[in-house]
């Protein structure tokens, strides 16, 4: 194809449409998610199919060639069989039997910290955010109204746990893909990467304790219904064949006929019944699907003409020093993942420069792989439009709010500190170990 980069601030200006409508239309509205967010999106592929200068019919082509990359399409199925699971296992008493069976036997006081918990060991196991979330949001969102908890509170301790886990996670795609453009072994990468995260993993638990105590509201145990186990199988099927490294789709589709099956048995709808509710589920995540669509292509067409090269330029030119390095490239892989709102594309995207910088400072390839990894984790778990974000108001139905998610996602904020203290305090030497351009 004949397509030529856009120069200077041009470049990114259908990326600066889409943020500042989006943006600026939840900061107006005090709704964040008042526009529909996939039709931002698209109004910032309509500028940049018109200002960016080459024929409409190339243009478009790699718009679906962004639309249609491997990992947007990934999260897209994802988004539908989460969303079937979601519906099913509700109609079918799933849901309400392990909100029950929580209540019950846990105080709400220790619903934050257990929650986070049982979503980093979730994540970390599979190698998943995306795929935490949707499968826990539903229980999470539930047992938020039954004990009276912040919504966006416990919402936030799913998104810290799953990106937590996520983040050092050997089976990750941002972990291998860090360490494989990096040309570090996984788990010297993980070592040190465990190094900013466990202290920022440590405090977070602390800090939960404290606002479980001062938000929980005892619930007596004898006005809870009485817990159906049998109906908790489900759940527990998809979270173990996830664990043992079943593929998620695998493992959301058996979940959906598992809890259809159950459904079934115990009358809670009939087969037809339970294809619809299966149906219902896939349109309730159409708004998300479109939004991954749209993002996709647009961030292609950024990316094409030229508007991460310039922004990467832009910092690049900043660095001056060993410190000034690895901050330089966290902010490069941050800035990008704000563009694309994808860290495993993000982290691609800025490899070959990062590579360039680790090798003129003698960087080690551990400590970037874990930098890249790290502030992309950040900014990901923390963009109003990101997968992580979108798959938890959504599913939450809309009770929860996203200013509180983020104010309340303690463990990324602590995360994104620990990396910055790391950067500034670390005594820097030739690394024994160097990459090759």
């Amino acid at each position: 194809m004949s397509l030529k980069k856009e120069s200077g601030i041009v470049s990114v200006i259908p990326l600066l449409v889409f943020v500042i409508i989006f943006l600026g239309g939840g900061i107006y509205f005090d709704d964040f998610y008042s526009l529909p967010t996939p039709l931002v999106a698209l109004i910032g592929v309509i500028v940049a199919l018109l200002i960016y200068k080459a024929p409409f019919a190339e243009k478009m082509d790699v718009f679906f060639k962004g639309a249609g990359n491997n990992n947007v399409l990934t999260m897209c199925v994802i988004i539908l069989f989460a969303g079937a699971f979601a519906t099913v296992a509700k109609a079918s008493g799933s849901v309400e039997s392990i909100v029950n069976l929580g209540i019950s036997y846990i105080s709400p006081q220790y619903f934050p910290l257990g929650i986070f918990v049982i979503a980093s060991f979730l994540s970390f196991s599979t190698g998943t955010s995306v795929g935490t979330i949707t499968t826990l949001a539903p229980v999470v969102i539930s047992l938020a109204e039954q004990s009276d908890l912040n919504a966006s509170l416990v919402g936030a301790c799913l998104l810290s746990g799953s990106m937590f886990g996520d983040n050092l996670s050997l089976i990750s795609d941002t972990t291998i893909v860090a360490t494989q453009t990096m040309g570090c072994k996984m788990d010297e990468k993980m070592k040190a990467n465990a190094r900013i995260a466990f202290p920022a993993a440590v405090l977070t638990v602390i800090i939960l304790l404290f606002l479980g105590n001062s938000q929980a509201k005892e619930i007596a145990i004898e006005t809870q219904q009485d817990v159906n186990y049998v109906l908790i199988l489900p759940y527990l099927a998809v979270v173990v064949l996830s664990l043992l490294g079943i593929n998620v789709f695998v493992s959301l589709l058996l979940g959906v006929f598992f809890s259809g099956t159950l459904g079934m048995i115990y009358g809670k709808f009939d087969f037809l019944e339970f294809v619809n509710h299966t149906y219902r589920g896939f349109t309730d995540m159409s708004e998300i699907f479109l939004l991954f669509f749209f993002t996709g292509g647009l961030a292609a067409l950024v990316e094409h003409f030229g508007g991460i090269q310039f922004m990467m330029k832009f910092i690049q030119k900043r660095i001056k020093s060993p410190k000034t390095a690895l901050l330089g490239m966290g902010t490069l892989v941050g800035t990008t993942d704000f563009c694309v709102a994808n860290n495993t594309v993000s982290i691609l995207i800025v490899s070959k420069i990062s590579r360039k910088i680790a090798n003129q400072f003698h960087l080690s390839g551990r400590d970037v792989a874990s930098v890249l990894d790290i502030f992309s984790c950040y900014v990901q778990g923390i963009i109003p439009y990101g997968a992580q974000i979108i798959a938890l108001i959504e599913l939450s139905k809309g009770t929860i709010s996203y200013p509180e998610v983020a104010g309340y996602a303690i463990y990324l904020h602590l995360l994104l500190l620990s990396a910055l203290v790391y950067i500034f305090i670390r005594k820097y030497k030739k690394s024994d170990f160097q990459m090759s351009l």
